[in-house]
């Protein structure tokens, strides 16, 4: 099965290439295992980094380990941006602490400031805005759909952009062996107990039930 793009990948990657733009610098994309490079190339990267033979796996901390031995590849690389994929929302988090440097999770949007990168989240009903400075991963979430994704002519372009080939060996990388499953079972438990009457007559109910299990 090829591995495929997260739903949040678009809006990180547009966000990763205007930074770049109004800093001067690159927009280098990573990309892992069969996963198609011209993905990212199409929509406005540089060039890519391809890690060839990283599995998919879902221990978080083991992909965050190959992303950042691949931001390793790309020198003077200070400001990293990852979709806040909901499957995997511990890799952002793992890939910062791997590579020491502060995280933003749930942003919305990231744009170059006098004073740094002003990134925007929301918790709830409240809008965060913050000013965080490089080094930095900044962790997006989309809030909707791509619009516009790229044509037959555009794809036909980003295959002949460069993508850096690495293997896991050649950047030093050896994942753990993946967990091995024993067994599965359902917890032993009691089935659910109805108390009618009143809600006095249903109180008193409960407690005696709890009562009657040595819980009260």
């Amino acid at each position: 099965t090829r591995m495929s793009a997260g739903e949040d990948d678009h809006a990180a990657v547009a966000i990763a290439c205007e930074l770049a733009r109004a800093s001067g610098g690159e927009a280098v994309g990573v990309t892992c295992g069969n996963s198609d490079p011209s993905w990212a190339l199409a929509r406005g990267v540089a060039r890519a980094v391809s890690v060839t033979d990283a599995p998919p796996v879902d221990d978080e901390v083991a992909t965050a380990t190959v992303l950042a031995a691949a931001a390793r590849t790309v020198p003077d690389a200070d400001v990293l941006v990852i979709g806040d994929a909901e499957e995997h929302p511990g890799v952002a988090a793992a890939l910062a602490a791997l590579l020491g440097w502060p995280v933003v999770l749930g942003v919305s949007t990231a744009v170059a400031g006098p004073d740094g990168i002003e990134a925007v989240r929301r918790a709830g009903e409240v809008e965060e805005v913050f000013t965080v400075t490089a080094p930095v991963v900044l962790a997006v979430r989309a809030d909707g759909a791509e619009t516009r994704p790229p044509g037959m002519k555009e794809m036909l372009t980003a295959r002949k952009r460069p993508v850096d080939k690495r293997t896991l060996a050649e950047l030093g990388v050896a994942l753990p062996a993946a967990p091995a499953e024993l067994g599965t079972r359902l917890p032993d438990r009691k089935g659910a107990q109805m108390f009618e009457g009143d809600p006095q007559q249903a109180a008193q109910a409960l407690v005696a039930a709890l009562r009657a299990d040595g819980v009260a």
